[in-house]
């Protein structure tokens, strides 16, 4: 082919191109080509983020208070509904290049049907469902799964993404063909409106029966309360301070940023946050999510397994130490105190090992004197205990001297250490109960429980409340004794981990101890405090002299100022971490540093990224912050400059095409639809791999492909079906490519949402649409891609003219 009758709209701009070597001309086509594409996806970035803006926008109404009578409370709802903004303005933020390009491609050929804009949007519609779907399947975990939420919208969307694509095949070859009529074009772009309609009657249940819940009404949170971010992030930096304090390493603004990191993880997100974190990836922009240090990953993940409900409610159930989530292996006794009488010859003492189980350790243990002697009264020990991988428990024994002569009460300690011959204290930490207390005792008595002392005394920086019960004469048998909360001025689940648990005590242990939770930080003045009561003895023990202690909640002052500092630090990283920003200065600031000005955490790789993209960064720095008549005037210039992008692109591809000699539907369906569709692969795999659902992933798709067809042939045909009606003439269309590539797509289609569906009922896929077992995802993966492959080369023979369909 001539090279140089390629030529576009607004391409070439040197009339002596024609001279150049064709393969160069090729070269430049394309890598402006990708270029420009960069260029979409960050003007795309800001189109998303009006989006966002315009429809995160809430308002305050007020409702029934149901736990105060006659009583109302204020909360705050959005003004949008998620399944509206999901398929209206996010599924055209999602496809607004390619529903411009085929307008643009329609108006420049004076308003006669072009193959490079209605070929896009198949191409891209066949990438989105097949290939991000597979990458999505694949992208989960071994084992894991995602399953579709809400099942009901996604119904909706699948079932009207495959009928958009019958209906194009009705008019293209059915109702009138290779021609399209003004009501053919009413009526689908009509159905645009009426899929929103639809999807928005299935996602409020209107279509069947069922009771709404009070949690149903309305989507927001309660603002007297204070239940939402602020007192979900309260609680983050408490934890996260408390972790501070022991890992003295961190300064308080890498403390600050993982408590940022942390609540930016557990804040919902929807497909088109994910869409803009990709395109910021992909050009070395400014980040959505922190990024912390590798060095305090664990630390992140220890404090995530902590703050797990279950977690904290077993925390305060004789829980072992916190370091259970460190890398050492920690060892130490089962109890602190063990009686023995004295004719029983021997006392058996329980090691417990936990944290890292995965390899050999060995500890020291050795006899003390107390009142006991060595050699007298026991005989004295000191040895090395062993642990295998994975062994928790060690019983050691210590032999105990029977003689004739009555003696009072005695005692001796045992006491685990750090042996040169054992492991070092690089691999094992001795836990806080090294020692342990060893009575021996003259009768057989199975004694009395009761507290150690009255009253507890607590900070509230601690984690949680430590309170001993001891049994006090007697230690024969197995005994138990049960332990509830009270209420006094502390209130349970606000201050403090309330509940009730049993305690057993074994034959010859003395002392125990219980651990309760510690929530939140207290108003300067107040210093609440909860009674903890025994009650109920078993095995023959009785209720000793101290049957309740009072647990008191005192404030720290220098904890609570340093929640003030991490609290304030972790703000100003959360405002960094906003979709839009606030002004043009910010704008030109972000744009014209790489990362948007994080460079201590910038890769190479962002750099490179960086470079390539100055060009588009600082130009689209100039379109209106959101701050800036709410959001719709970044819409706006931003939907102008993808039109001028589009426009280009289209120019760009076409040539592209012409020079190396393929037809503007094979150009359409891979070079373009790709270049369109990268953003939104890398925002679905992320997705898939974040989010609990796959509806953020993958429940969008369908959705967006029928928007594609409403919109982008709907729109154009509507606006050239009425220009012609006014001119007398109409408008063809080439059928042959554009209906046999519609008629592929719709039958691999349907086959996919078929696979998906028997994904998520056989338990062989894990029972859901995503991840589940290796083999089974592998090979799910494989079959759908392969849909993509043969819909491309089908498509590319036909629309070459080397096979003949009859169409």
């Amino acid at each position: 082919m001539n090279s140089t009758a390629c030529s576009g709209t607004l391409l070439p701009i040197f009339n002596e191109e024609e001279s150049w070597n064709k393969g160069v001309r090729a070269l430049l086509y394309f890598v402006a080509m990708v270029w420009c594409f960069f260029g979409v996806a960050i003007v795309a970035d800001a189109f998303m983020c009006g989006i966002e803006h315009i429809t995160s926008r809430t308002r305050n109404i007020k409702v029934p208070d149901p736990n105060k009578k006659d009583n109302v409370k204020e909360i705050e709802v959005k003004v949008w509904n998620d399944t509206v903004a999901n398929l209206s303005l996010l599924a055209f933020g999602t496809s607004a290049p390619e529903i411009l390009l085929a307008c643009i491609e329609m108006i420049a050929n004076k308003f006669e049907a072009g193959e490079l804009g209605p070929g896009t949007i198949v191409g891209s519609a066949a990438f989105n469902l097949f290939c991000i779907t597979s990458i999505c399947i694949v992208s989960i975990p071994n084992g894991d799964t995602r399953r579709l939420k809400n099942m009901r919208v996604f119904g909706v969307t699948a079932f009207t993404g495959l009928f958009a694509y019958v209906w194009l095949l009705v008019v293209l070859m059915g109702s009138s063909p290779k021609e399209v009529e003004l009501w053919e074009a009413i009526v689908t772009f009509l159905m645009f409106p009426i899929l929103i309609l639809v999807a928005f009657t299935a996602d409020k249940g209107f279509c069947c029966t069922r009771n709404k819940t009070a949690s149903e009404v309305e989507i927001g949170f309660d603002l007297e309360s204070g239940n939402g971010q602020h007192a979900t992030g309260t609680a983050d930096i408490i934890e996260v301070a408390r972790e501070f304090q022991k890992e003295t390493h961190l300064s308080e603004e890498e403390t600050a940023k993982i408590v940022a990191a942390k609540m930016a993880k557990e804040q919902p997100k929807n497909s088109g946050w994910y869409r803009v974190s990709a395109t910021r990836a992909l050009t070395g922009g400014h980040k959505l999510m922190p990024k912390v240090n590798t060095a305090f990953d664990d630390l992140f993940e220890k404090i995530r397994v902590q703050t797990n409900a279950e977690s904290m409610r077993k925390m305060s159930m004789n829980a072992p130490d916190p370091a259970l989530f460190l890398d050492k292996a920690v060892v130490e006794f089962t109890c602190a105190s063990c009686a023995v009488m004295e004719n029983e010859g021997h006392v058996r003492l329980g090691i417990r090992r936990y944290g890292n189980m995965d390899r050999e350790i060995s500890v020291g243990v050795e006899t003390i004197d107390g009142t006991a002697e060595s050699g007298e009264d026991y005989k004295p020990i000191k040895q090395l205990v062993t642990f295998g991988p994975n062994e928790s428990l060690k019983d050691i024994f210590v032999e105990i001297v029977d003689d004739d002569i009555w003696e009072p009460d005695e005692f001796f300690y045992v006491k685990l250490y750090h042996d040169p011959a054992g492991s070092t204290e690089k691999e094992v930490l001795i836990g806080k109960v090294s020692i342990n207390q060893v009575t021996i005792v003259n009768d057989d008595e199975p004694g009395k429980l009761e507290f150690a002392k009255p009253s507890f005394i607590v900070k509230e920086s601690a984690e949680r409340a430590q309170l001993v019960i001891n049994r006090v004469n007697g230690a024969d048998g197995e005994v138990s004794v049960t332990w509830r909360t009270k209420d006094l001025s502390a209130k349970a689940g606000q201050e403090y981990v309330g509940g009730t648990d049993k305690v057993t005590f074994s034959h010859g242990e003395t002392s125990k101890a219980i651990f309760i939770g510690i929530i939140g930080i207290q108003a300067a003045e107040h210093e609440p405090n909860f009674q903890v009561e025994l009650s109920g003895p078993t095995g023959g023990a009785e209720i000793g002299k101290v049957p309740r202690a009072i647990v008191t909640i005192i404030n720290d002052e220098e904890f609570a100022s340093m929640l003030s500092r991490i609290a304030s630090k972790t703000q100003k990283n959360l405002e960094g971490l906003q979709l839009d920003t606030s002004s043009w200065g910010e704008q030109f600031y972000c744009a014209m540093n790489v990362n948007g000005g994080e460079v201590e955490s910038a890769t190479r790789i962002d750099y490179v990224l960086h470079f390539i993209t100055f060009f588009w960064k600082v130009l689209f720095a100039f379109i209106p912050p959101c701050s800036v008549g709410g959001g719709w005037l970044t819409f706006s210039f931003a939907l102008l400059w993808i039109a001028i992008l589009t426009a280009l692109i289209g120019d760009l591809a076409g040539i592209f095409g012409c020079i190396i000699g393929l037809s503007d539907t094979i150009t359409a369906i891979t070079f373009v639809a790709l270049g369109t569709s990268m953003p939104d692969t890398f925002a679905s795999r992320a997705a898939a791999i974040n989010e609990k659902w796959a509806d953020s992933s993958i429940g969008n798709i369908n959705g967006s492909n029928a928007v594609n067809v409403f919109l982008g042939m709907g729109l154009p045909w509507l606006i050239s079906t009425i220009y012609w009606k006014i001119e007398g003439g109409k408008l063809t269309v080439h059928t042959g490519s554009l209906g046999f590539s519609v008629m592929l797509f719709a039958v691999f289609a349907l086959m996919t949402i078929t696979i998906l569906m028997i994904r998520r009922n056989l338990k062989m896929f894990g029972h859901a649409e995503l991840g589940g077992p290796k083999q089974t995802k592998i090979v799910s993966a494989v079959i759908i891609t392969m849909f993509w492959v043969v819909y491309i080369i089908m498509s590319s023979l036909q629309a070459q003219g080397i096979i003949d369909v009859g169409f």
